[in-house]
């Protein structure tokens, strides 16, 4: 099943529902995507239908309440960076605002000028601290500030940087998630392009790691790292800057598209 969360056509209260096709289709029993998270529950969805293209979705878990992030979780990407692989999983967190929907846009901050994107594959947590779905995601990078700042949480967290979406694939309908391609556009130009097979830390084993010191609830999210390709590693480098478009795409769990401000 695939869980979104949007706005109908000319409405500005979110509905939940199930994505079939190029359709949506809202839930009728007042289940939201962290009901059904939380539940398990895969009723089919049999409320109103709208076309995708009418609809506004946003991050399927509007008020995430934790946003786990994972550093130099594949080998490339820690070559690219001129660092070693490292021994454990480097977890940071974000704040809840940084979730965003999958349109964007992402508003850049006066104090950062060296922006940056980073495809992801979204670990979506259920209940009993396991995996419920994945989702494609954006952790967006203030290079500067995370190269001078010894914590993240203003480099990797501000408001609107986690573009999500565009919706979650629940794990019992998803491929596996250690062998999916994924792709990153900037302009219409391919940044990134690799496979989840060069994850240094599977799922199983950032789950279980996280687990050590945290409870994971329905809805909690992980980013699970970059691969390589980003702007900050190019020769010579190159950021974001206002207007351009980011696309990221994972094979099996949709694409997400949105602009820079």
């Amino acid at each position: 099943m695939k869980l979104a969360t949007f706005l109908p056509p000319g409405e500005d209260h979110p509905v939940s529902g199930e994505v079939r096709g190029d359709a949506v289709v809202a839930f009728t029993d007042g289940s939201t995507v962290r009901d059904r998270l939380a539940t398990g529950d895969r009723t089919p969805a049999d409320g109103p239908a709208h076309a995708l293209a009418d609809v506004r979705l946003l991050a399927p878990v509007p008020d995430p309440r934790v946003l786990f992030g994972i550093g130099l979780n594949y080998r490339a990407h820690a070559e690219e960076q001129g660092l070693d692989v490292p021994e454990f999983p480097i977890v940071f967190t974000m704040a809840p605002s940084a979730s965003a929907p999958p349109g964007g846009p992402i508003v850049c901050p006066p104090v950062v000028r060296r922006l940056d994107y980073e495809g992801e594959l979204v670990v979506v947590m259920g209940a009993g601290g396991e995996v419920a779905g994945y989702a494609v995601g954006d952790d967006v990078s203030a290079r500067d500030l995370q190269r001078r700042e010894k914590q993240w949480t203003r480099a990797k967290g501000a408001d609107g940087f986690c573009p999500w979406g565009p919706w979650i694939t629940t794990a019992d309908e998803a491929p596996d998630p250690h062998d999916l391609q994924l792709r990153t556009w900037v302009n219409g130009e391919l940044r990134q392009d690799t496979r989840t097979s060069d994850l240094v830390f599977g799922v199983p084993e950032l789950v279980a790691f996280i687990r050590e010191t945290n409870t994971l609830e329905p809805g909690d999210l992980i980013f699970t790292g970059t691969p390589s390709g980003v702007g900050s590693a190019m020769d010579p480098r190159v950021f974001l800057e206002s207007g351009d478009v980011i696309r990221i795409e994972i094979e099996g769990l949709g694409a997400i598209e949105h602009p820079v401000a």
